[in-house]
């Protein structure tokens, strides 16, 4: 019988493990269903509500800027320029696009930073000031007066908020088992949605407005952060662990940490470990899992920049434009927690949902590129709403990367890996927008729109092969069960811990 390697807590400094050892043993207790409902109950409240509104607000302020371009913000800033050479004159957009994609790279450029950060130091005392310094970037768009200085704007707003969605990822995966993980990390990406809709209602009511000391799309961003300002209150009252979470009785933390033992994933450790980061980068599946998010979120870089201004072109004034935003959200807030649900209760349906919800995004893609346009159609409109359904795909990748890691910082890396992925789509997206073919409906757009989900299917089937192969493996050795409730809490990566298995 196979005895894997373990060590006491006198073998090793206590920071080198996790933290959970503050407040278990080495041994399982048993948990009371009742106490342990209560304590997740409690743990979903203080969380759950916060992470909706705060992600939400991550990607309203994102996509402010396409409704923006059509309150006159592409005009004010010169975002676009008109050739008047050409007959008829002729519109070059890619200012706006570049002004869409340079966020991402001033998130590019903060991931791996912040997020060893939130790592090393107590969370709060990371989170409330980096979420305040967001507000102040987001209110002063408002001041910004030519599309050079949006520029830099934009790069240090996605540098502030690139910490966010990394951030929430471990986050949960610190608070949850790898059973209830898929629901809640698809709770607070359902934030898409919901501010899809909230976000567009908002900027056409700032719409109507006709007067007053500042422009409609200057008011939109002043509000954006003024709300960032009050989520980033909350942050500053966020525990740093189970362990120190304030709103949980000491027995009651005990029962938080307890109830993880099973899934092998571990709680907190806050020391850095090379040898993890190194196992990281050498893990397919951490590569499977960024080339699914880079493919599947490049339709969101188009979206969230252009989405009202290609609806535009379909008949509709530029309020109405806005007003077709909802569908999308709409599809966001359903089907992101009915999958995130799905696969909570039916084992190993993750990946099965990920290929079904691509193939929505791809017929979508084709019923807009090669229906006829017109004034006011139908097909396009009813695919670009179908094309929401790039959440739910979103939002199990995101899962499927945050339930099949182990080890604080291998968890770290992979956060900020597959959020490197996310930048790295929604930067080619809005390049791929070329307001030069809007009479052929943007074929370059939704060509590479059909191609990146068609990769996303693929990365998907090699993932579940992999993983399922890895699982089957593990299975058939000979494990000592007495030695699985000593290895849950030694910070140990899923490929180092026998005991983990991955969830298909």
């Amino acid at each position: 019988m196979q005895t894997p390697a373990s060590t006491t807590l006198s073998d090793r400094d206590l920071s080198d493990k996790d933290a959970a050892w503050t407040v278990v043993s080495d041994v399982a207790r048993e948990i009371d269903p009742s106490v342990e409902r209560k304590v997740l109950r409690k743990i979903d409240l203080f969380f759950m509500p916060a992470m909706v509104i705060g992600y939400g607000i991550v990607y309203w302020d994102k996509a402010i800027l396409g409704s923006a371009s059509l309150f006159g913000m592409t005009s004010d800033l010169s975002l676009s320029v008109v050739n008047h050479s050409t007959s008829p004159p002729s519109t070059d957009t890619t200012r706006l696009s570049w002004a869409t994609s340079i966020f991402y790279f001033g998130m590019l450029a903060g991931l791996y930073p912040m997020t060893f950060i939130l790592q090393r130091f107590n969370v709060k005392y990371v989170f409330g000031p980096i979420v305040m310094a967001w507000a102040i970037t987001c209110a002063a768009t408002a001041g910004v007066t030519t599309w050079q200085g949006l520029f830099v704007q934009r790069f240090f707003l996605g540098f502030v908020e690139s910490v966010i969605p990394t951030g929430f990822m471990t986050i949960v995966s610190s608070y949850y088992t790898q059973e209830e993980q898929a629901l809640r990390q698809a709770w607070w990406f359902s934030g898409t949605g919901w501010f899809t809709i909230i976000g567009s209602a908002l900027n056409y009511a700032f719409g109507q407005i006709t007067s007053g000391a500042l422009k409609r799309w200057q008011y939109i961003y002043v509000l954006a952060g003024g709300l960032t300002f009050l989520f980033g209150l909350w942050c500053c009252v966020m525990p740093n662990s189970p362990m120190s979470a304030w709103f949980l009785r000491p027995d009651e933390r005990v029962v938080a940490v307890e109830r993880l033992r099973k899934g092998q994933t571990g709680v907190r450790c806050q020391k850095i470990k090379l040898d993890q980061v190194k196992e990281c980068f050498l893990d397919i599946k951490i590569y499977l899992t960024a080339i699914m998010m880079a493919a599947a979120y490049t339709i969101n870089g188009a979206i969230s920049g252009f989405g009202p201004l290609i609806v535009s072109t379909f008949g509709y004034n530029n309020l109405d434009s806005i007003l077709f935003q909802f569908p999308v959200g709409g599809v966001c807030v359903i089907f992101i927690p009915l999958c995130g649900y799905v696969a909570s209760r039916v084992p190993n349906s993750r990946i099965s949902m990920l290929i079904a919800c691509c193939l929505p995004v791809i017929a979508g893609c084709a019923m807009i590129w090669k229906s006829k346009w017109g004034y006011h159609p139908t097909a396009p409109v009813a695919g670009y709403a179908i094309t929401g359904f790039f959440g739910p795909v979103v939002s199990l990748i995101i899962t499927l990367g945050a339930s099949n890691v182990a080890g604080a910082t291998k968890k770290t890396v992979m956060a900020a890996t597959v959020f490197v992925a996310y930048t790295v789509g929604n930067i080619i997206g809005p390049q791929l927008v070329n307001s030069k073919t809007k009479d052929q409906h943007y074929p370059e757009l939704w060509t590479a729109m059909i191609i990146c989900y068609c990769i996303t299917v693929a990365a998907a089937v090699v993932l579940y092969i992999a993983l399922d192969r890895e699982n089957r493996r593990r299975s058939s050795m000979d494990l000592d069960e007495s030695q699985r409730d000593k290895m849950a809490f030694n910070d140990l990566t899923d490929k180092q811990n026998p005991y983990f298995r991955y969830v298909l």
